[in-house]
């Protein structure tokens, strides 16, 4: 056992006091929150702490180890930066949700068991929703509705799983699982729905460009990252994971390059990311999975800060489509060069972050070793080395490119606010830090570290591959050929759903509508009838006369003696059969009718 406070409930306890402060005292305590739980984090041992016994269950609130450990960490860096970064909105919706929502997100993490790790991941879902709806636009209020009834369809599918598992096996442990059953199928799936896999993504990239500047930025980092640390604890060497990993890291791109709205090409952009986390995990060697957890801890803070550096360019411009920007390196020097950082960061260049850590997962695929014995992944690593070419496209290249250099669209406004330079800077350094010297985050892994990104062979290759991109570009823009910006929305998976929603709501109408019309005509029709018949005091005699006759002729048969000793037993005990209260009450009521 600890004297330390759970994580979660720092944040979420925190959160909820935000709104009693005022002016610079609100500022300081709530950049306090995420300061004080890292010093009670950092204090915590290794091992379960918080046991609760609830009915014949053992829920464990707190499990510390290497996994859980390193994504503490992180959650607890980037809640900082955040909350640096919207000092200046005066929004407390928008404050309060981001704790909750870190604070559900951390609560997931260390969750020990799999019914305490459900409770907190339905948290993640109010908290996401609200600071999607702190928006208050229509197209917000819209978006936030389908994101709920996703991620509510997703947790009843995972808990759905967790109860048949637990029938299965008796057992709520955040264990490794196999799928086996029709509990870990849904515990795979209901994790995926978070995880954003290919075609139960679209909820991801309609809602989050919707988000309020920094509900954004909170959203990148928590709950497709809490999906991939579940995947981490819980299917770690699960093949069906390479495959779909690869198709989360390829069909992105195709997106992302028509795509207008730069904040959904970062949303598309987050997608292809995690995929390459979802194939390190799915190839299940120490290598492999260490890599899927740098890139994640190196994701959080590079997406994080292209993010922000988009929501700088809405926040004083109030644009944010490519065919709308341009130009803004006059206005918005320093916003512009921590965006490059963020660019080369996800782009993987040399000394900077995504090379160390994206470079793990590769090298895995291309020589890993399964857990079924030797394995090379020839294919997969082909197909991430082609969506790792996109990536440097639309993230590297296409934000920076449209948003601040380009065509010159003509805005000239101020460079963003001091707290979000600050909160930028902060995550442009960590970047840059990490890339340079990624020993310190090897260290938090959760197994040894026996590799080492900066080969002559690796750098030689990744620097061809950014070069050779780099050249594509800009033959493509140069000849013409580069797709325009498409002013319009782009067709995802979420048109199969709509339609088909429309299309049955439209049967239902057809079909159900009229039926109940019906229904209610008859219903109408015999509730008057019954009005009618009780405004006339000789049917309200004869009715009352009626059921009393009914009452006493029930016990009037050839065992009239023994149904008397019965009632007069059930009197003298203080139990009458059913049928008797209910004609006692029934005389009652039609009594109350003869006097009225």
């Amino acid at each position: 056992m600890t004297n330390s406070i759970l994580p979660a409930l720092i944040f979420m306890i925190g959160g909820f006091m935000i709104p009693f402060f005022r002016g610079r005292a609100k500022s300081i305590y709530m950049m306090l929150i995420p300061v004080v739980g890292f010093i009670n984090l950092i204090n915590i041992p290794m091992g379960d702490h918080f046991l609760m016994n609830f009915s014949d269950f053992k829920l464990v609130l707190l499990h510390i180890d290497r996994l859980s450990l390193l994504f503490g960490y992180i959650y607890h860096i980037i809640a900082l930066i955040t909350v640096i970064y919207i000092l200046n909105f005066k929004n407390d919706v928008e404050y309060v949700a981001g704790f909750f929502y870190a604070g559900a997100a951390l609560g997931a993490v260390y969750a020990g068991d799999l019914f305490s790790f459900f409770i907190f991941w339905e948290m993640l879902t109010i908290g996401s929703v609200m600071l999607i709806w702190a928006r208050k636009t229509k197209s917000a209020q819209a978006s936030g509705l389908r994101y709920l009834l996703v991620h509510a369809f997703g947790g009843l599918v995972l808990l759905a799983g967790i109860v048949l598992h637990f029938t299965e096996t008796g057992s709520l442990e955040m264990l490794k699982l196999t799928l086996s059953g029709p509990g870990s199928y849904l515990i795979f799936v209901g994790i995926g729905i978070n995880c954003a896999w290919p075609v139960l993504h679209p909820w991801l990239t309609d809602a989050y460009p919707e988000a309020t500047i920094g509900g954004t930025v909170f959203l990148s980092a928590f709950t497709t990252k809490t999906a991939v640390y579940a995947l981490a604890r819980l299917f770690p060497g699960t093949e069906a994971l390479i495959w779909i990993g690869v198709a989360m890291a390829a069909f992105p791109i195709f997106y992302a390059v028509i795509e207008n709205d730069l904040r959904r090409v970062l949303a598309y952009s987050l997608i292809n990311q995690v995929g390459f986390m979802v194939v390190g995990i799915g190839i299940g060697t120490e290598l492999s999975i260490n890599g899927a957890c740098a890139h994640a801890f190196n994701d959080i803070l590079f997406k994080g800060l292209l993010f922000m550096s988009m929501g700088a360019v809405l926040y004083r411009t109030g644009k944010i489509n490519a065919t709308d920007l341009g130009g803004l390196y006059k206005s918005m020097p320093w916003t512009a060069l921590f965006c490059c950082v963020g660019a080369a960061s996800i782009s993987a260049f040399p000394l900077f972050s995504g090379f160390v850590s994206k470079s793990m997962v590769m090298e895995a695929a291309a020589s890993g070793s399964h857990l079924a014995g030797q394995k090379s992944y020839v294919v997969v690593w082909l197909v991430l080395l082609f969506a790792s070419a996109g990536v440097f496209h639309h993230a590297g290249i296409k934000i920076p490119f449209f948003a601040f250099f380009g065509h010159d669209a003509g805005h000239r406004v101020k460079e963003a606010p001091l707290n979000m330079l600050i909160a930028m800077g902060i995550a442009a350094f960590l970047c840059i830090f990490i890339g340079t010297y990624p020993k310190p985050l090897y260290n938090l892994l959760p197994f040894a570290v026996d590799y080492h990104p900066y080969t002559i062979s690796h750098v030689l290759s990744q620097t061809e591959l950014l070069f050779f991109s780099a050249l594509a570009f800009t033959l493509l823009l140069l000849s013409g050929i580069y797709p325009a910006e498409i002013r319009a929305l782009n067709v995802d998976a979420d048109w199969i759903y709509r339609k088909t929603g429309k299309a049955l709501y439209r049967i239902f109408d057809a079909v159900l509508n009229p039926l109940n019309a019906w229904c209610e005509r008859i219903v109408r029709g015999v509730a008057g009838s019954t009005a009618d018949f009780f405004k006339d005091a000789g049917a309200k005699i004869s009715l009352f006369v009626a059921v009393n006759i009914w009452l006493l002729a029930g016990y009037r048969d050839k065992h009239l003696e023994i149904k008397k000793q019965k009632l007069y037993n059930d009197i003298l005990q203080g139990t009458l059969p059913a049928g008797i209260g209910a004609a006692v009450t029934i005389t009652f009521i039609l009594l109350i009718y003869v006097l009225i």
